[in-house]
Protein backbone atom coordinates (compact mmCIF):
# COMPACT_ATOMS: atom_id res chain seq x y z
CA UNK A 1 0.00 0.00 0.00
CA UNK A 2 0.90 3.49 -0.57
CA UNK A 3 2.74 5.19 2.42
CA UNK A 4 0.80 7.98 4.65
CA UNK A 5 2.51 10.68 5.26
CA UNK A 6 2.22 12.51 8.59
CA UNK A 7 3.13 15.74 9.94
CA UNK A 8 3.79 17.34 13.57
CA UNK A 9 2.61 19.98 15.33
CA UNK A 10 5.76 20.81 17.51
CA UNK A 11 8.84 18.92 18.20
CA UNK A 12 9.44 18.97 21.65
CA UNK A 13 9.83 15.71 24.11
CA UNK A 14 6.28 14.02 23.25
CA UNK A 15 6.49 14.77 19.19
CA UNK A 16 10.44 13.36 18.99
CA UNK A 17 9.38 10.27 20.71
CA UNK A 18 6.59 9.92 18.26
CA UNK A 19 8.95 10.68 15.43
CA UNK A 20 11.35 8.15 16.36
CA UNK A 21 8.95 5.18 16.31
CA UNK A 22 7.39 6.39 13.41
CA UNK A 23 10.43 5.32 11.78
CA UNK A 24 9.77 1.84 12.48
CA UNK A 25 6.58 1.85 10.91
CA UNK A 26 6.52 0.52 7.35
CA UNK A 27 3.79 2.55 5.42
CA UNK A 28 4.42 5.84 7.49
CA UNK A 29 7.16 8.72 7.04
CA UNK A 30 6.76 12.35 9.12
CA UNK A 31 7.47 14.79 6.14
CA UNK A 32 7.67 18.01 8.93
CA UNK A 33 7.46 19.42 11.83
CA UNK A 34 5.99 22.95 12.98
CA UNK A 35 7.73 25.16 15.26
CA UNK A 36 7.37 28.41 16.63
CA UNK A 37 11.37 28.95 16.04
CA UNK A 38 13.01 27.59 12.88
CA UNK A 39 15.16 24.96 13.88
CA UNK A 40 17.74 22.12 13.31
CA UNK A 41 15.34 18.90 13.07
CA UNK A 42 15.70 15.70 11.74
CA UNK A 43 12.77 16.55 9.73
CA UNK A 44 11.80 19.53 7.38
CA UNK A 45 10.79 22.62 9.79
CA UNK A 46 7.81 24.59 9.12
CA UNK A 47 6.72 27.93 10.45
CA UNK A 48 2.62 27.69 10.46
CA UNK A 49 0.38 24.64 8.75
CA UNK A 50 -0.16 26.57 5.40
CA UNK A 51 3.76 26.63 4.76
CA UNK A 52 3.61 22.43 5.68
CA UNK A 53 0.69 22.04 3.35
CA UNK A 54 2.04 24.10 0.34
CA UNK A 55 5.23 21.42 0.58
CA UNK A 56 3.56 18.57 -0.30
CA UNK A 57 -0.12 17.63 1.55
CA UNK A 58 0.32 14.97 4.44
CA UNK A 59 -2.03 12.62 5.32
CA UNK A 60 -2.60 13.48 8.43
CA UNK A 61 -1.15 16.25 11.50
CA UNK A 62 -0.29 14.91 14.62
CA UNK A 63 -0.26 17.68 17.09
CA UNK A 64 2.47 17.50 20.30
CA UNK A 65 1.69 20.67 21.53
CA UNK A 66 0.94 22.84 24.89
CA UNK A 67 -3.09 21.78 25.82
CA UNK A 68 -3.40 26.17 25.12
CA UNK A 69 -1.99 25.87 21.82
CA UNK A 70 -3.76 22.89 20.75
CA UNK A 71 -7.28 23.69 20.12
CA UNK A 72 -6.08 26.21 17.44
CA UNK A 73 -3.77 23.77 15.68
CA UNK A 74 -6.66 21.19 15.53
CA UNK A 75 -9.36 23.64 14.41
CA UNK A 76 -6.83 25.23 11.55
CA UNK A 77 -6.52 21.25 10.21
CA UNK A 78 -10.14 20.72 10.37
CA UNK A 79 -11.06 23.74 8.25
CA UNK A 80 -8.39 22.82 5.90
CA UNK A 81 -10.32 18.92 5.88
CA UNK A 82 -7.11 17.67 7.04
CA UNK A 83 -7.59 14.20 9.93
CA UNK A 84 -5.41 15.26 13.01
CA UNK A 85 -4.04 12.88 15.62
CA UNK A 86 -4.45 15.14 19.03
CA UNK A 87 -2.22 14.76 21.77
CA UNK A 88 -4.34 14.94 25.45
CA UNK A 89 -5.99 16.67 26.36
CA UNK A 90 -8.40 18.30 23.51
CA UNK A 91 -8.81 21.69 25.40
CA UNK A 92 -7.43 22.97 28.76
CA UNK A 93 -11.15 23.59 30.28
CA UNK A 94 -15.21 23.10 29.69
CA UNK A 95 -15.68 26.27 27.42
CA UNK A 96 -12.22 24.90 25.44
CA UNK A 97 -13.68 21.94 25.08
CA UNK A 98 -17.18 23.18 23.85
CA UNK A 99 -15.74 25.74 21.77
CA UNK A 100 -13.50 22.75 19.59
CA UNK A 101 -16.19 20.32 19.64
CA UNK A 102 -18.51 22.90 17.82
CA UNK A 103 -15.43 24.01 15.38
CA UNK A 104 -13.93 20.54 14.70
CA UNK A 105 -16.19 17.40 16.33
CA UNK A 106 -18.49 17.33 13.25
CA UNK A 107 -16.12 16.39 11.13
CA UNK A 108 -14.93 13.63 12.36
CA UNK A 109 -11.82 14.05 11.44
CA UNK A 110 -10.44 14.38 14.94
CA UNK A 111 -8.65 11.25 17.27
CA UNK A 112 -6.91 11.82 20.31
CA UNK A 113 -4.02 10.35 21.13
CA UNK A 114 -4.48 8.65 24.31
CA UNK A 115 -2.43 5.52 24.31
CA UNK A 116 -2.58 3.98 28.10
CA UNK A 117 -5.57 1.40 27.18
CA UNK A 118 -3.30 0.03 24.26
CA UNK A 119 0.13 -0.69 26.75
CA UNK A 120 0.39 -4.79 26.93
CA UNK A 121 -0.21 -4.55 30.20
CA UNK A 122 -3.44 -2.45 30.36
CA UNK A 123 -4.47 -3.87 27.14
CA UNK A 124 -4.18 -7.51 28.73
CA UNK A 125 -6.57 -6.43 31.49
CA UNK A 126 -8.82 -5.13 29.51
CA UNK A 127 -8.73 -8.37 27.53
CA UNK A 128 -9.33 -10.38 30.50
CA UNK A 129 -12.29 -8.09 31.48
CA UNK A 130 -14.03 -8.38 28.11
CA UNK A 131 -13.50 -12.22 28.16
CA UNK A 132 -16.11 -12.40 31.22
CA UNK A 133 -13.87 -13.49 33.85
CA UNK A 134 -14.61 -11.37 36.44
CA UNK A 135 -18.28 -10.87 34.75
CA UNK A 136 -19.68 -7.35 34.76
CA UNK A 137 -17.28 -4.83 36.02
CA UNK A 138 -18.59 -2.47 38.62
CA UNK A 139 -15.63 -0.65 39.68
CA UNK A 140 -12.47 0.46 38.40
CA UNK A 141 -9.11 1.92 40.59
CA UNK A 142 -6.47 3.69 39.29
CA UNK A 143 -3.58 4.48 41.30
CA UNK A 144 -0.38 5.06 38.87
CA UNK A 145 -1.23 8.03 36.34
CA UNK A 146 -2.98 11.21 36.64
CA UNK A 147 -5.92 13.11 34.86
CA UNK A 148 -7.21 12.23 31.72
CA UNK A 149 -4.80 9.00 31.26
CA UNK A 150 -6.34 7.28 34.48
CA UNK A 151 -9.78 8.68 33.69
CA UNK A 152 -9.53 6.48 30.38
CA UNK A 153 -8.32 3.68 31.86
CA UNK A 154 -11.88 3.68 34.11
CA UNK A 155 -14.15 4.36 31.49
CA UNK A 156 -12.62 1.91 29.09
CA UNK A 157 -12.30 -1.26 31.53
CA UNK A 158 -15.40 -0.25 33.29
CA UNK A 159 -17.31 0.14 29.95
CA UNK A 160 -19.22 3.63 30.52
CA UNK A 161 -19.92 5.61 27.78
CA UNK A 162 -20.27 9.57 28.26
CA UNK A 163 -23.62 9.31 31.17
CA UNK A 164 -23.60 11.93 33.53
CA UNK A 165 -21.61 11.05 36.83
CA UNK A 166 -20.83 12.26 40.35
CA UNK A 167 -17.51 13.06 41.57
CA UNK A 168 -16.39 13.60 44.91
CA UNK A 169 -12.85 14.51 45.77
CA UNK A 170 -10.10 15.47 48.44
CA UNK A 171 -6.67 16.28 48.72
CA UNK A 172 -3.81 15.74 51.41
CA UNK A 173 -0.13 17.22 51.40
CA UNK A 174 2.50 14.82 52.44
CA UNK A 175 6.17 14.56 52.08
CA UNK A 176 7.64 12.36 49.56
CA UNK A 177 11.31 11.98 47.79
CA UNK A 178 11.30 12.15 44.03
CA UNK A 179 14.42 10.65 42.75
CA UNK A 180 13.38 10.16 39.22
CA UNK A 181 12.38 12.91 36.54
CA UNK A 182 12.06 12.89 32.77
CA UNK A 183 15.49 13.13 32.95
CA UNK A 184 16.68 10.59 34.88
CA UNK A 185 17.86 10.16 38.40
CA UNK A 186 17.58 13.87 40.38
CA UNK A 187 20.02 13.30 43.05
CA UNK A 188 17.24 15.42 45.16
CA UNK A 189 17.68 13.85 49.17
CA UNK A 190 15.00 15.43 50.51
CA UNK A 191 11.12 14.99 50.29
CA UNK A 192 9.23 17.87 49.08
CA UNK A 193 5.42 18.59 49.45
CA UNK A 194 3.26 16.29 47.11
CA UNK A 195 -0.04 16.08 47.13
CA UNK A 196 -2.29 13.63 46.91
CA UNK A 197 -6.20 13.50 45.08
CA UNK A 198 -8.38 10.98 45.50
CA UNK A 199 -11.78 10.88 43.93
CA UNK A 200 -14.97 9.22 43.27
CA UNK A 201 -16.55 8.80 40.44
CA UNK A 202 -20.11 7.22 40.87
CA UNK A 203 -21.65 6.54 36.97
CA UNK A 204 -25.06 5.09 38.42
CA UNK A 205 -26.46 1.75 37.60
CA UNK A 206 -24.05 0.20 40.47
CA UNK A 207 -20.63 1.73 38.32
CA UNK A 208 -17.70 3.61 40.52
CA UNK A 209 -14.45 4.49 40.25
CA UNK A 210 -11.72 5.55 42.07
CA UNK A 211 -9.25 7.77 40.93
CA UNK A 212 -5.64 8.05 43.68
CA UNK A 213 -2.98 10.72 42.27
CA UNK A 214 0.33 11.43 43.94
CA UNK A 215 2.23 14.66 42.25
CA UNK A 216 4.50 12.98 40.08
CA UNK A 217 3.54 9.63 40.88
CA UNK A 218 3.90 8.38 36.74
CA UNK A 219 7.54 8.33 36.79
CA UNK A 220 8.37 8.30 40.64
CA UNK A 221 9.41 4.19 41.66
CA UNK A 222 8.45 5.12 45.13
CA UNK A 223 4.77 4.53 44.63
CA UNK A 224 3.82 1.58 43.62
CA UNK A 225 1.12 1.44 40.42
CA UNK A 226 -2.19 0.01 41.66
CA UNK A 227 -5.19 -1.02 39.05
CA UNK A 228 -8.18 -2.58 40.28
CA UNK A 229 -11.40 -4.01 38.46
CA UNK A 230 -13.83 -5.13 40.74
CA UNK A 231 -17.00 -7.37 38.70
CA UNK A 232 -20.07 -9.60 39.72
CA UNK A 233 -18.09 -12.46 39.86
CA UNK A 234 -14.60 -11.97 40.65
CA UNK A 235 -11.68 -8.97 41.02
CA UNK A 236 -8.75 -8.03 38.69
CA UNK A 237 -5.81 -6.75 41.08
CA UNK A 238 -3.34 -5.73 38.93
CA UNK A 239 -1.95 -8.55 37.41
CA UNK A 240 -3.96 -11.54 39.53
CA UNK A 241 -7.81 -12.83 38.97
CA UNK A 242 -9.57 -13.97 41.68
CA UNK A 243 -12.84 -15.87 40.09
CA UNK A 244 -15.17 -19.08 40.17
CA UNK A 245 -13.90 -20.96 37.17
CA UNK A 246 -16.86 -23.85 38.59
CA UNK A 247 -19.45 -24.36 41.69
CA UNK A 248 -17.78 -23.96 45.12
CA UNK A 249 -14.33 -23.30 43.52
CA UNK A 250 -12.59 -20.31 44.03
CA UNK A 251 -9.34 -19.92 42.09
CA UNK A 252 -6.60 -17.26 41.67
CA UNK A 253 -4.90 -16.80 38.11
CA UNK A 254 -2.34 -14.76 37.50
CA UNK A 255 -1.16 -12.70 34.27
CA UNK A 256 2.11 -13.84 33.31
CA UNK A 257 4.32 -11.47 30.51
CA UNK A 258 6.51 -14.01 29.02
CA UNK A 259 9.62 -11.44 28.50
CA UNK A 260 13.02 -12.16 26.30
CA UNK A 261 16.30 -11.97 27.64
CA UNK A 262 16.00 -13.26 30.69
CA UNK A 263 18.93 -15.52 32.17
CA UNK A 264 20.06 -18.15 29.16
CA UNK A 265 17.84 -16.85 26.77
CA UNK A 266 20.08 -14.87 24.73
CA UNK A 267 17.42 -13.36 21.91
CA UNK A 268 17.46 -9.86 23.45
CA UNK A 269 15.31 -7.78 25.56
CA UNK A 270 11.40 -7.95 24.90
CA UNK A 271 7.56 -8.24 25.22
CA UNK A 272 6.71 -11.54 23.76
CA UNK A 273 2.72 -12.43 25.67
CA UNK A 274 1.02 -11.74 28.00
CA UNK A 275 -1.33 -15.19 28.66
CA UNK A 276 -3.91 -15.47 31.76
CA UNK A 277 -3.70 -19.56 31.74
CA UNK A 278 -3.56 -20.99 28.22
CA UNK A 279 -5.12 -17.67 26.71
CA UNK A 280 -3.07 -15.02 24.88
CA UNK A 281 -4.24 -11.72 25.92
CA UNK A 282 -1.78 -9.88 24.35
CA UNK A 283 0.99 -10.35 21.74
CA UNK A 284 3.65 -7.76 21.19
CA UNK A 285 3.09 -6.56 17.37
CA UNK A 286 6.48 -5.30 17.20
CA UNK A 287 8.70 -8.35 17.77
CA UNK A 288 12.44 -7.44 17.79
CA UNK A 289 12.23 -3.95 17.61
CA UNK A 290 13.09 -3.89 22.05
CA UNK A 291 10.25 -1.20 22.49
CA UNK A 292 9.23 -0.15 26.32
CA UNK A 293 5.54 -0.38 27.10
CA UNK A 294 4.55 3.02 25.92
CA UNK A 295 6.82 2.77 22.69
CA UNK A 296 4.75 -0.14 22.35
CA UNK A 297 1.27 1.80 22.60
CA UNK A 298 2.32 4.74 21.07
CA UNK A 299 3.26 2.59 17.65
CA UNK A 300 -0.29 0.97 18.10
CA UNK A 301 -1.56 4.22 18.07
CA UNK A 302 -0.32 5.65 14.89
CA UNK A 303 -0.93 1.71 12.97
CA UNK A 304 -4.23 2.50 13.84
CA UNK A 305 -4.38 6.05 12.83
CA UNK A 306 -2.75 4.85 9.76
CA UNK A 307 -5.31 2.68 8.57
CA UNK A 308 -8.32 4.32 9.65
CA UNK A 309 -6.87 7.53 7.38
CA UNK A 310 -7.00 4.48 4.56
CA UNK A 311 -10.25 3.64 5.21
CA UNK A 312 -9.24 0.41 6.78
CA UNK A 313 -9.72 0.67 10.02
CA UNK A 314 -12.10 2.18 12.99
CA UNK A 315 -11.22 5.22 14.61
CA UNK A 316 -8.69 5.01 17.05
CA UNK A 317 -9.92 7.75 19.69
CA UNK A 318 -12.57 10.01 18.70
CA UNK A 319 -12.61 13.11 19.80
CA UNK A 320 -15.68 13.04 21.96
CA UNK A 321 -13.87 10.36 24.14
CA UNK A 322 -11.39 12.91 24.93
CA UNK A 323 -13.30 15.46 25.45
CA UNK A 324 -15.45 12.98 27.76
CA UNK A 325 -11.92 12.55 29.79
CA UNK A 326 -11.26 15.93 30.30
CA UNK A 327 -14.95 16.57 31.00
CA UNK A 328 -14.30 13.79 34.31
CA UNK A 329 -11.24 15.13 34.97
CA UNK A 330 -11.92 19.14 35.05
CA UNK A 331 -14.60 17.57 37.38
CA UNK A 332 -12.27 15.81 39.40
CA UNK A 333 -10.49 18.99 40.16
CA UNK A 334 -13.47 21.16 41.01
CA UNK A 335 -14.63 19.21 43.36
CA UNK A 336 -11.11 19.12 44.86
CA UNK A 337 -11.17 22.60 44.91
CA UNK A 338 -14.46 23.02 46.05
CA UNK A 339 -14.93 20.27 48.61
CA UNK A 340 -18.00 19.87 46.89
CA UNK A 341 -19.93 17.09 44.91
CA UNK A 342 -19.62 17.80 41.10
CA UNK A 343 -22.28 16.30 38.81
CA UNK A 344 -21.63 16.23 34.89
CA UNK A 345 -23.76 17.36 32.71
CA UNK A 346 -24.71 15.95 29.12
CA UNK A 347 -22.45 17.30 26.37
CA UNK A 348 -22.70 18.05 22.33
CA UNK A 349 -20.33 15.06 22.44
CA UNK A 350 -21.99 13.05 24.47
CA UNK A 351 -24.34 11.48 21.49
CA UNK A 352 -21.29 9.80 19.90
CA UNK A 353 -20.55 6.72 21.85
CA UNK A 354 -17.16 4.71 22.57
CA UNK A 355 -17.08 1.61 20.44
CA UNK A 356 -19.91 3.31 17.80
CA UNK A 357 -20.00 3.09 13.98
CA UNK A 358 -16.67 3.86 12.79
CA UNK A 359 -16.34 6.79 11.23
CA UNK A 360 -13.85 7.48 8.16
CA UNK A 361 -12.32 10.27 7.06
CA UNK A 362 -14.30 12.11 4.23
CA UNK A 363 -13.65 11.00 0.87
CA UNK A 364 -10.55 13.14 -0.65
CA UNK A 365 -8.66 13.56 2.68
Amino acid sequence: MATVRFALAGFGFRAAAIHRIAQILPGLDCVGAIVRQPRALPVPAYRDLDECLRDGRPDFLVTAVAKSANPGFVTAAVERGLPVLAETPPAGDLDGLRALWTAAGPSGLVQIAEQYLLMPSHAARLAAVRSGIIGTPTQVQVSSTQQHHAVSLIRGLLGTGHAPATVRAVRTVAPLLDPLDRGGWTGDPEPKPATTTIATLDFGDGRSGVYDFTTGQTRNLLRFRRLLVRGTHGELHDDEIVHMPEPETIARTPLVRRQSGHDLDVGGMDTETITLGTRVLHRNPYPGKRLNDDEIAVATLLDAMTAWVRGAGPPPYPLAEGAQDQLLTLAIEEAADTDRPVTTTTEPWSAVSFGGPSRRPPAGT
